[in-house]
């Protein structure tokens, strides 16, 4: 072959190349490619591939179809919360001075109806509604204003009521359902995924900062009127009771996790209140700066920010910049949990404190306080 044929025979392959794959304004190829007959053989044949494996779908990865039959089954243990709050005047007479709606639920079969606290507070008087149309008078068994619970009860037996389940099983990303009562739109049901946990006070504004938080999150809808309904696993268990809102924000709601209403309940019904012990500081969480400051491994634990003069805190020694790590056996990951633990512990019950103070780690004995009872006052605008 001239070398003048071998230039032609290039040069119509490569308008043959070309023609072939036309560039697309997307800068990928479109246009009329090759058929395989037309593509070149050549003597090494091309590897085989492998097929790629097949994965199995997560566990509850799929969405559900319908939440209908768990709707159903639920709805008939939530209630429509209505109050009357009145002041009596010089005279003696009685006036209204506000109405408010809520929602609750019945857990206990023989009448027993879980809601927020600042739905029925200042309440003289509460009535639930059940369905659509009985009307049944509730009474206050018990109540915690620092984590916002209230327990109600009514003449009833055989109620149909949910189960409590387990909020520490709940996934992020699992699916749950709320029920309630928005704007007074009775027995609404949204549906969501659990957002996050663990979100607190930082999270959470408008909240009093001597109440104790650890809400779940969820993008299910809640409104104002859902406080105290229930938000409900898969299975149709109560793993949270819906609380707050985050205000101007979009489908972003806060609900109590049900494990620390049950943890409170047996003190609830039986004393109607939550006595609470104390420790005498004010902790906040171990940030960045502190951990080389104060010679620390990590962020665990809670700072101690003020010892309270003549607390327990202060006569056992315990001093501002220590690092409270473990209480009572129990590792802390921050603050929140010391509060919470420490609360419950028990009045003049001894306890010991693992402390790391400049590098160096020791336990502090102490016996625990009464804590002051000065109940946050009611969330505002953040609250449905």
């Amino acid at each position: 072959m001239t070398r003048g044929r071998v230039r032609l025979v290039a040069s119509l392959a490569i308008a043959i190349a070309v023609c072939g794959c036309k560039r697309s304004p997307s800068g990928g190829f479109s246009g009329p490619l090759l058929p395989p007959s037309a593509l070149p053989v050549t003597a090494t044949a091309l590897p085989t591939l492998a097929p790629l494996p097949t994965l199995a779908p997560l566990p509850g990865a799929r969405a559900p179809q319908s939440f209908a039959d768990l709707a159903a089954k639920a709805d008939p243990a939530v209630v429509f919360v209505k109050t009357l709050q009145e002041r009596r005047g010089l005279s003696g007479h009685r006036r209204v001075i506000g109405e408010g709606v809520g929602t609750a639920f019945v857990y206990d079969p023989n009448g027993l109806i879980i809601t927020n606290n600042h739905v029925i507070d200042e309440a003289s008087e509460i009535h639930v509604i059940f369905g659509r149309k009985r009307e049944v008078k509730a009474i206050v068994v018990g109540r915690d204003p620092r984590t916002d619970i209230a327990v109600l009860r009514v003449e009833e037996k055989n109620l149909p009521f949910l189960p409590l389940g387990d909020s520490d099983a709940v996934r992020v990303g699992d699916w749950v359902v709320a029920i309630g009562n928005p704007f007074a739109l009775a027995h609404t049901v949204s549906a969501g995924i659990l957002s996050a946990k663990g979100r607190t006070l930082a999270d959470v504004k408008g909240l009093d900062e001597s109440g104790y938080y650890d809400f779940l999150q969820t993008d299910a809808s809640i409104n104002p009127g859902n406080s105290g309904g229930p938000l409900l696993d898969m299975a149709g268990n109560v793993v949270g009771i819906n609380t707050a809102i985050r205000a101007q924000a979009n489908s972003i709601g806060f609900a109590i996790p049900i494990n620390m209403v049950k943890e409170l309940l047996p003190r609830v019904l039986k004393d109607g209140h939550i006595k609470r012990s104390a420790i005498g500081v004010h902790v906040s969480s171990v940030l960045p700066d502190d951990v080389e400051r104060l010679k620390l491994s990590d962020e665990n634990g809670a700072l101690v920010r003020v010892v309270v003069a003549g607390g327990p805190a202060d006569r056992a020694g315990l001093q501002v910049d220590d690092v409270i790590l473990a209480f009572a056996g129990e590792a802390l990951p921050g603050p929140e949990r010391l509060r919470w633990v420490a609360s419950l512990a028990g009045v003049g019950k001894p306890v010991i404190l693992r402390v790391s103070r400049g590098g160096r780690v020791f336990d502090l004995k102490l016996t625990l306080d009464e804590l002051a009872d000065e109940p946050p006052a009611p969330p505002d605008d953040d609250t449905p």
